[in-house]
């Protein structure tokens, strides 16, 4: 389906730029299904002109997208250290106990709710993915497999009469299509007194690091608090609080409550007043975004191509979403990537959407003989580079992408 007008306010969309037709990034297929033409959608960028939020037009159906989902947040050391310190701090300033309830909107593996099992803090996970929610049941994480939205909020709020204390939505949001059935799902599910905590990737840093690899069917929408704000505040709910986050390329952590009860922060008018300064609402920086994006293909292009043409060998690092965008968008398949390396067991032996770039352990690099690994997850760049120093150690160089390209070591 594609849109015609905003997903939050239905105003007017005005494009940024287009990406042209990229198979589903997170596809990762058997070889043995490589033979058969895989499905590929548009991905076209634009913002809304009236609320100022970013997003793509065509929506690919949630089942399609998360039946089997193979994105476990457990793998990063660098996402598990960033819950666990998160989930603690939560405890001491909410004052969290054994009567206390905490959900979690896409918990995914539990990677974040199991910080509060072990602390004897009752939670609740709401994750749509099957094959993920058994996997977070197994780590003593209680998790309900549903789509999240208002109607699920109320059927929840009838089991938990004094609703959730605290409701984590981190990197959720992006990939709602319904987004006001969503916002209202917290309104429902959260307490009282409660606060939800919400992290996405900052539209801020997103267009001034060239981040365009990040834009993919999954992610629909691009958040500025600006955005954010407008799009709570229909729902009678208020971001209290804002910080800004280095995770992911750069994150936005918003803290959000019921409007009768809500107090923001001075952060939240000093970043609002930055995002006007900086233009959020017109198409200056959406332009210059775009030039951005050709020229960081051209390098990109440049730079392993002539390694090729020079008998260099090149693999890459990282078959996260972002990775199957940077290969085709700039169209590097077999003959210019090796292999690619990931630490979930659950990609390795297949291949990378639309490139059909074989995806290896990890282990597999530092006797791999190839001279330079491009860093395809290149938000967990420090955490690869300590864990491949072995490699690095005997000449191997890792690439960086964007925002400019650069060459490590």
């Amino acid at each position: 389906m594609i849109i015609t007008a905003c997903r939050a306010c239905s105003g007017e969309l005005a494009e940024i730029v287009s990406l042209g037709q990229l198979p589903l990034a997170n596809n990762y297929l058997l070889p043995e299904a490589a033979t058969t033409p895989e499905s590929r959608y548009p991905l076209d960028l634009v913002r809304c002109r009236a609320c100022s939020l970013v997003q793509i037009t065509y929506t690919v159906p949630p089942d399609v997208l998360f039946k089997d989902y193979l994105y476990l947040s457990s793998y990063s050391t660098t996402m598990l250290r960033h819950a666990e310190e998160l989930v603690t701090r939560v405890i001491v300033t909410r004052m969290l106990g054994p009567n206390s309830l905490v959900a979690e909107v896409a918990s995914n593996d539990g990677y974040l709710l199991q910080n509060y099992v072990r602390a004897g803090v009752p939670v609740l996970g709401i994750e749509p993915a099957a094959n993920v929610a058994e996997i977070a049941r197994g780590r003593g994480v209680h998790t309900v497999e549903e789509f999240f939205d208002a109607g699920v909020a109320t059927r929840l709020r009838d089991t938990h009469a004094s609703g959730a204390d605290v409701i984590h939505a981190n990197n959720v949001l992006a990939h709602v299509a319904e987004l006001n059935g969503f916002v209202d799902g917290f309104r429902v599910l959260l307490a009282d007194d409660g606060v939800l905590i919400s992290e996405s990737p900052y539209l801020a840093d997103f267009l001034r690091k060239v981040e365009f690899d990040t834009i993919y069917h999954e992610h629909l929408c691009y958040y500025s608090l600006t955005a954010l704000t407008q799009l709570f505040r229909r729902h009678d709910l208020e971001v209290v609080d804002c910080e800004r986050l280095s995770i992911h390329g750069g994150s936005l952590r918003i803290f959000v409550r019921h409007a009768r009860v809500a107090r923001p922060s001075a952060r939240v008018t000093q970043l609002l007043d930055e995002e006007r300064e900086w233009g959020v609402a017109e198409a200056r920086p959406y332009a210059r975004f775009a030039a951005e994006i050709e020229r960081v293909k051209r390098e990109v292009i440049t730079l392993i191509r002539d390694l090729r043409k020079q008998g260099r060998r090149v693999s890459a690092y990282g078959a996260a979403a972002k990775g199957t965008v940077m290969l085709n968008v700039c169209a590097l398949g077999l003959e210019d990537i090796e292999f690619v390396c990931d630490k979930s067991p659950l990609k390795q032996g297949r291949v990378m959407p639309g490139v059909h770039v074989p995806i290896v352990s990890p282990d597999h690099l530092e006797h791999s003989g190839v001279d330079y690994c491009l860093l395809l997850a290149w938000n967990v760049a420090d955490e690869i580079r300590r864990e491949q120093a072995a490699w690095e150690s005997r000449g191997g160089r890792f690439i960086v992408p964007s925002p400019t390209v650069q060459v490590l070591g």
